[in-house]
């Protein structure tokens, strides 16, 4: 048993997706920041300087035990307010058009650069074919 689990992690295609899952995770981290730290500062600054991590909408009470600032998304979430948080919401889904849209550009790249396959024996299309069956069909007659 052991050596059949050995033979499955030491084919190419478990170590490639091993590889490609380390990288995509590190991939993810560099666009979260490019998202949090670069990109929604530039909108809230064109916006007004609006912080999108604050729109939320409270929907039940407030603990009565809870010192923190009523406007902190972060802190009212770790007390257990129930709220929607349309604005980290607007953050995870830019943060997705991007990483998708560096996937797409890096997809697109690979296959330019990859060797297109030659295209097989040209034979007669499926048209021609029905085409001369009519025709042999016709002379039959």
């Amino acid at each position: 048993m052991f050596s059949e689990f050995k033979e499955f992690i030491m084919r190419g295609n478990v170590l490639d997706l091993a590889v490609a899952v380390i990288i995509g995770g590190a991939f993810a981290t560099i666009t979260t920041s490019l998202t949090e730290d670069l990109i929604m500062p530039l909108v809230g600054f064109l916006f007004g300087g609006a912080d999108f991590s604050s729109f939320f909408l409270i929907l039940g009470d407030v603990p009565e035990t809870y010192k923190g600032s009523m406007t902190s998304y972060a802190d009212l979430k770790a007390a257990g307010v129930p709220m929607i948080g349309f604005g980290q919401f607007l953050t995870v889904v830019i943060n997705f058009v991007i990483l998708a849209f560096i996937i797409f550009m890096l997809v697109r790249q690979a296959n330019k650069l990859m060797p297109k396959k030659a295209e097989e024996a040209a034979g007669p299309s499926e048209i021609d074919l029905l085409t001369e069956i009519r025709d042999e069909l016709r002379r039959n007659k």
